[in-house]
């Protein structure tokens, strides 16, 4: 008499397909964004990170968490997201602040403040733009010209509660 083994799940089960990777060309459904500057890469300064100090860099960054000092990234791009809070002075070609920055913004581009956005300083970019509900202290210098901001005050702004 022959011993028959009862059948199990894993004996009668289909051999598993075969997964390949994806090819060179095909789309990629779950890249990020590109930065914006075209140029160098992108870093980001995560929640939990302080720094002190100066921070330079020839890449976009994006800051969530807390930086004290001073920032210059020549042409390229600063995010401060939701979660960032800047007591810097700043230097960018364009500088979207979501979070919290305290101290002038300098920018080639524009300057823009999200709705969640809080600034206290001056800026100064050829482009300006305040969301509703963004809050503002300081003055505004849209003028592209050292010498002739250097010759007139800039004009006062304030939007909001600081």
């Amino acid at each position: 008499m022959t011993w028959m083994k009862p059948k199990t799940k894993s004996d009668t089960a289909e051999p598993a397909a075969h997964v390949s990777a994806p090819q060179a060309n095909a789309p990629r459904t779950h890249d990020p964004a590109p930065p914006r500057a075209s140029s160098g890469g992108s870093a980001t300064i995560g929640k939990s990170v302080q720094i002190k100090g100066e921070i330079s860099g020839s890449e976009n960054l994006t800051i969530e968490g807390r930086i004290e000092g001073r920032i210059d990234l020549g042409g390229h791009d600063l995010r401060v997201g939701p979660n960032g809070h800047v007591q810097a002075d700043i230097h960018a070609k364009a500088v979207l602040i979501e979070g919290e920055v305290k101290g002038d913004v300098t920018a080639d581009d524009k300057v823009e403040l999200s709705t969640t956005g809080s600034l206290q300083g001056d800026i100064r970019a050829p482009r300006v733009a305040l969301a509703n509900g963004a809050r503002f202290k300081g003055s505004i210098d849209m003028d592209g010209g050292a010498s002739a901001a250097a010759s007139r005050p800039a004009s006062k702004v304030q939007s909001g509660a600081a």
